[in-house]
């Protein structure tokens, strides 16, 4: 069967996580899938975990991406390169929890929305164990963005969302780090005027390895599409001024 949505999972060292993450995804993922494992290395210690463990992922199929630069940006990309899905979901290595509601944002999708975003801060989601300085940015972030700047989302800034083919294939993405390219996508679609959506999901501080989202570091980039999302609002800058790809 084809698959309806390729989950894109970027990986560093995901060894001590991962089977658990792919378990809940082949017990509780209805709609038709396939997994797409992008790493930066050949010794990263994700890759033999799957491969000695394939009863992990069930009858949900596997593929591995190797990613031609370095970093959680790059990986993401090279997920997207090759996905062939109608649309693309991009899931943290270390998820074993919210693979139940992986149907709902396909469906939204299926309904037209061009970006479905998993939130943590509408009824029924959660953030549960952040460090305190990302806490305080993360929420200030998504409350300003909702409330003020009138994104159709409470949460603006989880690297975990689905993407349609259209978004993917149409708007030209500028950011070169991190998770960047995310909140990149949802200002754009927004600005373009094309549609948003959004379910509930939890969030954890993870358990086992390091996460790879440097909030400091990135947060520079972060706040070029803060602004962005503001001059849509009150500067009421045009859909054409979207940058988008060329044949």
């Amino acid at each position: 069967m084809t698959a309806h949505i390729d989950i894109v999972i970027p990986v560093y060292n995901e060894g001590g996580n991962i089977l658990r993450t792919l378990a809940a995804l082949a017990r509780e993922l209805r709609t038709p899938a396939r997994v797409l494992i992008c790493y930066d290395r050949e010794d990263d210690d994700t890759l033999p975990a799957i491969r000695g463990n394939p009863e992990a992922a069930g009858a949900l199929p596997v593929a591995f991406v190797r990613n031609r630069g370095r970093g959680a940006h790059s990986a993401v990309m090279a997920g997207f390169a090759a996905s062939t899905a109608p649309f693309v979901l991009v899931y943290p290595a270390d998820d074993d929890y919210n693979a139940g509601m992986l149907d709902a944002m396909a469906a939204k999708a299926e309904q037209g929305h061009d970006i479905v975003c998993a939130s943590r801060f509408m009824p029924g989601g959660s953030m549960t164990g952040c460090p305190w300085l990302k806490a305080v940015l993360v929420r200030a972030a998504n409350f300003t963005l909702r409330h003020i700047a009138r994104l159709p989302t409470h949460d603006a800034s989880n690297g975990f969302r689905l993407f349609s083919r259209r978004a993917i294939e149409c708007i030209a993405i500028e950011s070169d780090s991190g998770f960047c390219y995310s909140i990149e996508l949802l200002v754009k679609c927004h600005r373009l005027g094309w549609p948003i959506g959004e379910v509930p999901a939890r969030w954890f501080e993870r358990a086992h390895g390091q996460s790879r989202f440097r909030v400091l570091r990135w947060l520079p980039a972060y706040l070029r599409w803060y602004v962005y999302a503001f001059a849509t609002t009150y500067l009421r800058r045009p859909a054409s001024s979207v940058r988008l790809k060329t044949a």
